[in-house]
């Protein structure tokens, strides 16, 4: 099959979840007999035409002069340029700024879109960003001959709303399995004697509520925010209001996978506020390494972490668990959300599951001819 990836600003991933996906799942594909090519912006550090065997196809960005407007006029070069290929399948990562070129799409592809989170639910838009958003969703859905969700949350929005169906295919994870405990050196912390959140710094992600709690615990312990706190006013304002909690640590954004993975491996308690949206990446990689969660109580956190998490809806509950819980006594939690990585989300399995859906809408297609 000659299949092309959209929708993310390109690989090697330098980005977030979409782009590492649209890494691993391309070279997969190449390494299964594929022709893949993956759709880069000119503003990506990696200026090489091939990745492990992934041709790159690089489109005009203007992100960096327009700002989010941008996205859109990327999208849509992406698009075009896609026109002059002769793709069997093209995948579609996310909506935002490019179902509104849906009529420029090649006509001869499958137009496969992972549907991504509710974005337009989204706290940090105001509500004519909002509803633009909710039209563009609703644009992905009848435009496209196949949708994606990362979640059973997300597939049963779409079918309840639009009476559309979707193929579930979750986010994928693969297990850490070495853990460096020198790296704890590095941030001054020690084994299993602090907790921590990483997010951006987005109101739907709970954060306030989070470290509300940490503020009102009685167990002081060390509490490490793992995020990009100063590209917002709200960033800010978190990192002001808790200036007199010596024990909550802003460490800013650490890209440092390795580094992360440490962190995450020997934290007392990983706490995941997220409550928009799909399979979370973030969550997957906690659970992949060893974490002890405490998520924010959603049907999409649930759906994926079951009875092997703890959930808080309030501060209160926050301070609760920070006084009373210990990792070492709940070891059979994190093992169990360590066994559903190996045998769920893994990227293999993610990768296969992708792969055999790809296979059987091109199989159908061909019947039809």
């Amino acid at each position: 099959m000659k299949i092309a990836i959209l929708g993310t600003r390109g690989i090697p991933n330098h980005h977030g979840g979409f782009e590492q996906f649209a890494e691993f799942f391309s070279v997969f594909l190449v390494n299964q007999g594929h022709q893949v090519y993956v759709y880069n912006s000119t503003l990506h550090p990696y200026k090489e035409s091939n990745y492990n065997g992934v041709n790159l196809i690089y489109c005009k960005d203007y992100e960096d002069k327009i700002g989010t407007a941008g996205q859109f006029f990327y999208d849509y070069n992406c698009i075009i340029n896609a026109r002059k290929h002769d793709f069997d399948i093209i995948l579609q990562l996310g909506y935002t700024s490019s179902s509104v070129w849906h009529k420029f799409m090649p006509k001869k592809p499958i137009i496969i879109t992972n549907m991504d989170g509710l974005e337009w639910k989204r706290s940090k838009y105001n509500k004519y960003v909002r509803r633009f958003l909710k039209y563009a969703e609703k644009l992905a859905v009848h435009s496209s001959d196949y949708l994606i969700s990362d979640s059973i949350g997300i597939q049963e929005y779409l079918f309840k709303t639009y009476n559309k169906e979707s193929e579930y295919i979750a986010y994928g994870a693969d297990c850490f399995l070495s853990p460096n405990e020198k790296i704890l050196d590095l941030y001054k912390v020690e084994r299993e004697q602090y907790n921590i959140l990483i997010a951006r710094f987005e109101p739907e992600n709970n954060l306030e509520t989070i470290l509300d709690g940490a503020s009102k615990a009685k167990n002081k312990v060390k509490f490490l925010v793992i995020g990009k706190h100063d590209v917002n006013s709200f960033g800010e304002y978190l990192k002001d209001k808790y200036k007199a909690d010596d024990h909550i640590k802003f460490l800013g954004g650490i890209y440092d996978i390795e580094h992360l993975n440490n962190l995450r491996y020997f934290s007392n308690l990983y706490f995941h506020g997220h409550s928009v949206g799909g399979t979370n990446p973030s969550l997957l990689e906690a659970m992949a390494s060893n974490s002890l969660i405490v998520a924010n109580d959603n049907i999409f956190n649930k759906a994926i972490l079951e009875t092997d998490a703890f959930y808080f809806e309030n501060s209160e509950q926050v301070s609760e668990y920070i006084d009373t819980l210990h990792k070492l006594e709940y070891s059979s939690l994190s093992k169990n959300l360590n066994k559903k990585i190996e045998n769920t989300y893994s990227w293999d399995i993610i990768n296969n599951q992708y792969l055999e859906f790809f296979k059987k809408v091109m199989t159908k297609k061909n019947q039809l001819d």
